[in-house]
C-alpha cells in the first residue's frame, strides 16, 4: 500500500502503533493496528518520555494519539480506543540486571513496570466505560532490525506479588534464553536456564495460516519454579507488513516451592511460519473500509431527505 505523501516527510516522523483490547467474557477482541504513525515535532524531546502521534488515514476522522511520562513514576497512554493513566507500585524491573540484555548477539535497553495501577477509559464500538486495574508497561528500544527473528514472550503477575518476564529467543541459527523476577519486596533475580514446552492447544490463523501454540509450561528448576499458562482468547493475531504475530492475556497457575499459586499473564508470539501476502490483505482491508465509509455516508444521506 502506497501512501505518496508520505514521502516528503522525513523518516524520524514515522513510525507505526498497535493496540488491543481483549474481551474475555464476550470472548471478541478490538484491535488497532496503525501501518503509519506520524509523530509531532516535539515528540522524544522531553526530559521524560513524551510520543504524540496520529494515524495519517483518517477515514474515521482524527484521533490524537499519546504515550507520555508525566512524572517519574505516572504515565498517559491515549490511542483511540484507551485513554489511561498509569502510577508505579514497585521499582523498575531491570533486565539481566542492567536494563540492558544481550539475546543471539542483538543488544536493547529494556526495563519493565510489573505493578502499576490503572485508571480510565476504554472505547469499545464507540462506547465509553471507565474502568481500574492493575497494569505491566515494558519499555525496549534499541537500533537493531528483529523483523526476521523469532521469539516466545511472557510477563506474569503471580497472586503472591511477584512479577516475571521471561523469553525465548530465536533469531534462526541460535537460541537465547532470559528471565527476569522482582519479589513483592522488591529483590530481582535474573537467570537464563529454564525451560519453555508448548502444550497441544493450537490456534491456526484463517488468515495467515499462522499456528500459534496457545497453552505453555514453563520451568525454572533453579528456582523451584514451574507455571502453566494458557490464553483467554485464542484470535488475538496483528497483522502487519512483513510482520504477523500473536499477543493477548493469559491464565496463570504456578507451583512455587511446592506451593499452589494462581496468577495473571500475557504472551506474545512472533515469527510463526505463515503463508499470506500482507499487500493484498492491507489493500482488501482498506477497500472494505472505504466501502462502509461510502455505507455509512449514503445512510446518513437518505435519512436526511427521507428515503430508506
Amino acid at each position: 500500500m502506497k501512501i505518496p505523501f508520505l514521502r516528503r516527510i522525513p523518516a524520524q516522523y514515522i513510525y507505526f502503533a498497535h493496540s488491543v483490547i481483549s474481551d474475555i467474557k464476550a470472548q471478541k477482541s478490538y484491535k488497532e493496528i496503525q501501518d503509519v504513525s506520524l509523530v509531532s515535532r516535539d515528540s522524544f524531546q522531553r526530559p521524560l518520555l513524551y510520543v504524540n502521534y496520529i494515524d495519517p488515514i483518517i477515514l474515521r476522522g482524527y484521533a490524537n494519539c499519546e504515550i507520555a511520562q508525566i512524572k517519574p513514576e505516572k504515565f498517559h497512554i491515549k490511542t483511540e480506543n484507551i485513554d489511561l493513566e498509569l502510577e508505579m507500585k514497585k521499582d523498575p524491573l531491570l533486565e539481566s540486571g542492567q536494563g540492558h540484555i544481550t539475546v543471539c548477539g542483538r543488544e536493547s535497553y529494556y526495563y519493565s513496570l510489573t505493578d502499576m495501577s490503572a485508571r480510565g477509559i476504554i472505547n469499545i464500538k464507540g462506547e465509553p466505560i471507565e474502568v481500574a486495574g492493575k497494569a505491566w508497561l515494558d519499555h525496549q528500544w534499541a537500533d537493531v532490525a528483529y523483523s526476521k527473528d523469532r521469539w516466545n514472550w511472557f510477563s506474569l503477575q503471580l497472586s503472591d506479588g511477584t512479577d516475571i518476564m521471561c523469553v525465548e529467543y530465536d533469531d534462526g541459527k541460535n537460541k537465547d534464553y532470559l528471565a527476569d523476577i522482582i519479589y513483592a519486596d522488591g529483590r530481582q533475580e535474573h537467570l537464563k536456564n529454564f525451560t519453555l514446552t508448548p502444550g497441544k492447544q493450537v490456534w491456526k490463523s484463517k488468515k495467515t495460516k499462522a499456528e500459534y501454540p496457545q497453552s505453555w509450561t514453563i520451568s525454572m528448576p533453579e528456582k523451584n519454579m514451574r507455571f502453566e499458562v494458557r490464553s483467554l482468547l485464542p484470535n488475538q493475531e496483528m497483522i502487519f507488513g512483513a510482520i504477523n504475530y500473536w499477543e493477548g492475556p493469559l491464565e496463570v497457575r504456578a507451583e512455587v516451592a511446592g506451593k499452589k499459586i494462581s496468577g495473571a499473564g500475557f504472551m506474545e508470539l512472533v515469527g510463526y511460519p505463515s503463508d499470506y501476502s500482507y499487500l493484498l490483505l492491507a489493500g482488501n482491508e482498506l477497500r472494505h473500509k472505504i466501502q462502509r465509509k461510502i455505507e455509512e455516508s449514503g445512510r446518513k444521506i437518505f435519512r436526511k431527505i427521507g428515503w430508506k
